[in-house]
């Protein structure tokens, strides 16, 4: 009897990968939205508190809460959505994202009380943390030359940094016209477009990419337990002060969770984040130094809309208009990111924008008494800064990870930077508060009060550029002058 050969399966050959961006249009259309609803969410719905307070009503707690609701439960769960994208497929989880978020955007206009509206906003950040990972680490499926996915990252980086800027102004523009609830109805209809995108534009999920195993669910409620738990720290540190009861408990138990986060990824036979991928020096580098960009332009962004109206008088409106430079930053930094890149590598432009970031501090300190010309080139210069480290960041943490890998590689960089933004907050607020109390005075200020507070600020920026510096030593030895994951 003839031995017979079984016939290999046929295989379904695989569609040719995008040459161009503009061939690429549906796709990096798509992941520029999906960046920007997540990002912009808060600081347009920022010029919208005090109306929104009147309204319901509710209170200061109230307002801090609908705005914290939603960092908290994205922050908090970053790394779950990560987990969930590695192993169910990052398509796949980016289209359910997409999907609920829209459609929780749109129960706000159910909301009647503050309750309610404070469980929209929760709602809307878990859905969030299924959106961020994807979004980043589907670039690098969609591409296959280096230079086209950094300046599919720079693209998406700047798109979301810019609607982060322009957010209040467009806000500030539509609350004077339309009911505060379509700043979050507005969500459902950028996520159908950002849906029909990604399902016609990114290739649908390869299993031999997918991390296999089993569900890690004690890891997932620990991660979620210490991220929401840091993050609440922060926010107490600020309302109730920082040696505060509720704020020691809050943070012990954050320390708690994260020891037993430790102890049970070392343990488990699958664990949702390898610890060993932080054992990689340029992920961890990487990671770092997202958060000193946050806590650098976040800090400062804080400042600045506080400093415009009540130390300059300007109207919300002029206010935000008042950020518009760091567009024009943002916009002036690509081609600069990519020529160092091109040349000196990761590192020499990491280094370079954190370098800047410094200099864009210095020059804000010294704006505070010098007015706002240049404070805007102060912002200027922040706005290039950071899109070079992001970038350059962005795209050494996700080059230097395993293919499978690459969904919780992009949940822990926007991780990086969620914490790095409530430092950013925790560090102007604290001083603030500290130097002129927990509330502001109301009205007209006098010279007196303007002073001092100048000088609450000038505090604020020297400690945060004592971070950024401190961030910038650790986070930059760590990553190399090579853009190939081989040499990592």
């Amino acid at each position: 009897m003839t031995a017979t050969t079984a016939s290999p399966t046929p295989t379904t050959p695989r569609a040719a990968k995008p040459t161009t961006l503009r061939a690429a249009a549906p796709a990096i259309l798509a992941l520029c939205l999906t960046m920007l609803v997540e990002m912009v969410d808060n600081s347009v719905l920022s010029v919208a508190l005090p109306t929104i307070g009147r309204d319901l009503p509710v209170g200061p707690t109230g307002l801090q809460w609908i705005v914290g609701a939603y960092s908290l439960t994205f922050g908090g769960l970053l790394m779950v959505g990560g987990t969930l994208g590695d192993r169910l497929g990052r398509r796949r989880t980016l289209l359910v994202g997409i999907a609920g978020f829209g459609l929780a955007s749109s129960l706000v206009v159910l909301a009647t009380e503050s309750w309610q509206l404070i469980g929209v906003r929760a709602l809307c950040g878990v859905f969030a943390a299924l959106i961020a990972p994807g979004t980043m680490s589907l670039v690098f499926r969609l591409f296959d030359d280096d230079e086209l996915r950094r300046r599919a990252i720079g693209l998406i980086v700047s798109v979301a940094m810019v609607g982060v800027m322009v957010g209040p102004v467009l806000g500030g523009l539509a609350v004077s016209h339309l009911p505060w609830q379509a700043l979050l109805v507005v969500n459902a209809p950028v996520a159908a477009i950002a849906f029909w995108g990604v399902a016609r534009g990114i290739p649908v999920d390869d299993p031999a990419e997918r991390r296999t195993g089993g569900a890690d669910v004690p890891g997932a409620v620990l991660s979620v337990a210490m991220l929401g738990l840091i993050l609440f720290t922060f926010t107490l540190g600020v309302d109730a002060g920082w040696t505060a009861p509720v704020t020691v408990v809050t943070a012990s138990a954050a320390l708690a969770a994260g020891v037993g986060f430790v102890l049970r990824e070392r343990a488990a036979a699958d664990p949702m984040l390898d610890l060993r991928l932080l054992g990689r020096r340029t992920v961890r580098g990487s990671a770092i130094l997202q958060t000193g960009v946050m806590v650098a332009m976040v800090g400062v962004m804080f400042a600045a809309t506080q400093l415009f109206q009540f130390a300059w008088g300007w109207t919300p409106l002029q206010a935000g208009l008042g950020t518009l430079p760091m567009v024009a930053g943002m916009f002036v930094s690509g081609p600069v990111t990519d020529a160092l890149v091109a040349r000196l590598g990761h590192r020499a432009t990491a280094l370079a924008g954190s370098t800047s970031l410094l200099v864009s501090l210095a020059v804000e300190y010294v704006a505070l008494g010098a007015g706002y010309p240049v404070f805007a080139a102060g912002m200027v210069l922040l706005a290039v800064a950071a899109r070079m480290v992001m970038t350059t960041s962005a795209v050494a943490l996700i080059e230097a990870l395993p293919e499978d890998h690459t969904g919780i590689g992009s949940a822990l960089n926007d991780t990086a930077q969620e914490i790095g933004n409530v430092f950013g907050v925790a560090v102007v607020g604290t001083v603030t508060a500290a130097v002129m109390g927990t509330m502001l005075p109301s009205g007209r200020w006098s010279a007196a009060v303007v002073e001092e507070f100048l000088r609450s600020q000038r505090i604020g920026f020297a400690i945060l550029a004592g971070l950024v510096a401190v961030i910038t030593v650790v986070g930059g030895r760590t990553l190399t002058a090579s853009r190939s994951t081989d040499e990592h």
